[in-house]
């Protein structure tokens, strides 16, 4: 296994971590992980190097409001030694927080259920617009720096979602020691993205990088267009390991982590993990990655160029959002991931089916979309 050194924190992290939100499960069901199987993909892996394990309060649950069985899992599964072996890292539920006692109740919560006096690396869970407004008003950078030095949490963190400028101006309020951020060949200028990646390097915090895949777009399926791009290459490699090789050439991205939900994907990961060098790719492969990008993107279906002019929606829908999860369904042909997507802004009151065809949105737009078409498309996709 490959180490690089965790930003300012000095750690030396494994450039592969194990994410803990997919882990194998019985019947369907997320809360019933498939225990004996899970623990031996994850002891496996800390036996082969990988020391950087991540969950989160909601993984494994049916509801992102309610505590999920991720967390109770891992805290069992690192008994007996393990935990000694690896950094562990977990989220607090910032959708969750009413009051600022709330921030207490749920870390003191966190550490019970994954049996530690400690947690190596704590997030602020998904950050946005919403969410980081109404916790800045509940003071949570004291709660942070109260739980420094207490000694609960080791270092400070958060997760990500949301607009470039945003980012910045949460990664200036406060001395952050790292930061998780959505980042893959085909997300360089999503979200935080490569400016947002290089705006934390330069600032000697942490990188840790979350849906190398896309959620499994860029393995599952592979079209026979991008597959054609791949068999150019003279060194033949698998999708997954064309996408982690990607970011590991980046000397910016200290840790990728993989929700891995079978043993074949943990060998075949700590496998390509062992090449898994900056600046180990050719201009060649550089140049097929961006071959295959470009196929990837001759697929889209709604010209949404993100610019937000057609928002705010009066009625709340995400307009960008919705047509995005359309896009990928046509970009990737996998369901399984804007499936996923669609659910979560649903959850949010601002998917598709709440618009009531005013047109405002359409009035607004500068590419001229007809958006009202595609938020029916969007409705016919994913609840009908």
């Amino acid at each position: 296994m490959l180490y690089r050194t965790f930003g300012k924190t000095g750690k030396k992290v494994s450039i592969l971590g194990f994410g803990c939100m997919r882990l194998p499960i019985i019947d369907n069901n997320p809360e019933r992980i498939n225990e004996p199987l899970a623990t031996e993909m994850l002891h496996y892996a800390i036996d082969h190097g990988v020391n950087y394990i991540d969950t989160a309060y909601p993984y494994h649950g049916l509801d992102a409001t309610q505590g999920g069985m991720s967390e109770i899992f891992v805290g069992n599964v690192l008994k007996e030694g393990y935990r000694d072996q690896v950094y562990l890292s977990t989220k607090l539920p910032s959708w969750n927080i009413e009051k600022k006692e709330d921030l207490n109740y749920y870390l003191d919560m966190q550490l019970k259920r994954l049996q530690t006096d400690s947690i190596d690396f704590y997030l602020l869970h998904g950050l946005g617009k919403n969410t980081w407004s109404n916790l800045k008003e509940l003071d949570v950078l004291e709660f942070m720096d109260s739980a420094l030095e207490d000694g609960r949490i080791k270092y400070a963190g958060f997760s990500y979602h949301d607009e470039i400028e945003l980012f910045k101006e949460i990664i200036d309020s406060y001395n952050w020691s790292f930061a998780l951020i959505q980042y893959n060949y085909m997300d360089e200028d999503f979200q935080a993205g490569k400016e947002g990646l290089e705006y934390m390097a330069a600032r000697d915090i942490g990188t840790a990088i979350m849906e190398p895949l896309r959620g499994g777009c860029l393995t599952n399926n592979i079209p026979p267009d991008i597959q054609a791009v791949w068999d150019k290459a003279p060194v033949k490699r698998s999708p997954v390991e064309w996408a982690l090789r990607f970011l590991w050439d980046h000397s910016e991205v200290n840790v990728v982590l993989s929700g891995m939900s079978k043993m074949e994907q943990v060998i075949e990961n700590i496998k390509i993990a062992e090449n898994g060098h900056v600046n180990s790719l050719t201009a060649e492969e550089r140049n097929l990655i961006q071959e295959a990008k470009d196929t990837y993107i001759e697929r889209i279906h709604a010209g949404c160029t993100g610019c937000n002019y057609c928002m705010p929606c009066p009625n709340g829908v995400d307009i960008p959002t919705n047509l995005n999860i359309l896009n990928d369904l046509y970009i990737y042909q996998n369901m399984e991931k804007p499936a996923g997507s669609y659910a979560f802004i649903k959850a949010k009151n601002a998917n598709a089916s709440v618009c009531d065809d005013c047109g405002d949105c359409e009035e607004k737009c500068t590419q001229k979309l007809e958006i009202r078409k595609y938020l029916k498309e969007v409705v016919e996709t994913f609840e009908k």
